[in-house]
Order: C-alpha cells, then structure tokens, then sequence
C-alpha cells in the first residue's frame, strides 16, 4: 500500500527535529491546496502517514517545514518548501528534512 511519511534531524544540534510544524499541499491545477498540518513527536515524525490508502495519488506535493519557528531568533531560514512528484501510488515515498538554522538537505528516504 502506498503512503507519503516524513521526518527532521535536527543536524545543528544532533538530534529528531521533535516540535517542528509542517504542512502538506498537493497542486489541483495551478492552486496549491492545503491538505494537512501536522507537528512532528519526540522521534521528529509524524504519528502517522502524510497519505495513504485512496487519499494517496499521484500528482505534485509540497511540504512547507516550519525551520525558523523551530529554531528561534537565531534563525537564517524561516520556511523551506519542498515540492515533489508521486508517480506511483503503490509505492512509499520518505521525505526527509536535515536541517540547521543555516542550511538544509532532502531526498526520497526508504
């Protein structure tokens, strides 16, 4: 069954990125609709899949990581936007966040 997860590293600090406020949108034709807001737990992830199941489709998505509310006043960046493809609907697509005040990374996880 295919469905959407995600976490955050903390990699200034070493550790889950536990608190951080993320938002999930999918592209319904040239609008970014809002599906969900979710905040990650002590391990920095979600408690249960982004998608799944008949809710989970192909198309474009975007997850708006909420860093500089995390982070504080010693923040570089506020939010980092990161807007994906699902080609296949039976597949599990892993969205990772490693990020500091300063900088980040992200790839399709496992």
């Amino acid at each position: 069954m295919g469905r959407l997860t995600t976490h955050v590293l903390d990699t200034a600090n070493g550790r889950p990125g536990a608190g951080m406020k993320i938002e999930l949108s999918v592209l319904e034709g040239q609008a970014w609709k809002h599906l969900k807001t979710v905040t990650t737990n002590k391990d920095g992830r979600a408690d249960q899949p982004l998608l799944e199941g008949d809710a989970f489709r192909a198309g474009s998505y975007e997850l708006l990581f909420h860093v500089g509310a995390y982070f504080g006043q010693n923040a570089f960046l506020d939010k980092v936007p990161v807007r994906f493809g699902i080609a296949d609907a039976s597949a599990h697509y892993h969205v990772p966040l490693l990020c500091s005040p300063w900088g980040y990374t992200t790839y399709r996880g496992s």
